[in-house]
C-alpha cells in the first residue's frame, strides 16, 4: 500500500504539472468550449493505453529474467528522472498559452489528434520506461499484471484530473492568467518528487 500510495502521488503530481497535455486541453477548452476539451482529455488518456502495453509486455519480461538489463533499465531510468525533476524545477513557462485564437476542429479530430501526440510524445515514453518499472516487485510474480494494474491506476487519475481542467477550463484559465506562481509551485513540488524517485530507484536494488 506504501507503494501504491507513493505511485499515485507522484502520478498526480505529473499530471497537474505544467506540460504540453493540460496546457492543450486547457487551451482547446477556452479557444472552444468543454466538449473540445473532453475530447482533448479522453484523448490523452487514451494514448496512454499503448504506452503501458510496452511496459508491460516488454520490460515486465526483462526484470524478471535478466540482472544486466534490470540494473541498465534501473539507472537509465533513475538517469531520466533526476533529469526531468531538474528541467521541471527550472521551468518557469505559464501554464496555460496565452494565444487561443487556434483555429477550430471538429471533436472527432481533436480526440484522434490528441491520441497520436500522445503515443508519438518521447518523454511520455521515456517517463513510463523509467517510472513504472521500479514499481513492479519481482517477487510477487505476474510482472505483466502488476504493470497493466498501475497503468490502469495511472490512466483513471490521469482522466480523473484532465477532465476536471476540462470542464473548468474557461474560468481556470482565467483564474491562473491572474496568479502566475502557480505554475511555479507546481512545477517545484513535481520536480522535488521526480528527484525523490529517482534516487531512490538508483539506490534500489532487486529482491527477486
Amino acid at each position: 500500500m506504501t507503494n501504491i500510495f507513493l505511485f499515485l502521488t507522484a502520478s498526480i503530481l505529473l499530471t497537474l504539472a505544467p506540460g504540453p497535455d493540460n496546457i492543450y486541453i486547457l487551451t482547446r477548452g477556452i479557444a472552444q468550449g468543454r466538449n473540445a476539451a473532453l475530447a482533448a482529455a479522453f484523448g490523452f488518456t487514451t494514448g496512454l493505453i499503448g504506452h503501458t502495453m510496452v511496459v508491460a509486455f516488454g520490460l515486465a519480461a526483462v526484470i524478471r529474467s535478466s540482472d544486466l538489463l534490470f540494473g541498465v533499465i534501473k539507472f537509465a531510468g533513475a538517469g531520466y528522472l533526476l533529469y526531468l525533476g531538474y528541467r521541471t524545477l527550472r521551468n518557469r513557462e505559464p501554464l496555460i498559452a496565452t494565444d487561443t485564437t487556434d483555429q477550430s476542429l471538429g471533436l472527432r479530430r481533436v480526440y484522434y489528434q490528441s491520441v497520436l501526440a500522445n503515443l508519438l510524445n518521447p518523454k511520455v515514453s521515456l517517463f513510463f520506461l523509467s517510472f513504472l518499472p521500479q514499481f513492479i516487485q519481482p517477487t510477487l510474480g505476474h510482472g505483466e499484471l502488476q504493470a497493466l494494474a498501475l497503468g490502469g491506476l495511472f490512466m483513471l487519475e490521469t482522466l480523473v484530473i484532465f477532465c476536471l481542467i476540462a470542464l473548468c477550463s474557461g474560468s481556470l484559465g482565467s483564474w491562473l492568467r491572474k496568479r502566475p506562481a502557480v505554475s511555479r509551485h507546481l512545477n517545484s513540488a513535481a520536480g522535488v518528487t521526480f528527484i525523490g524517485i529517482g534516487l531512490s530507484l538508483a539506490f534500489s536494488e532487486r529482491n527477486a
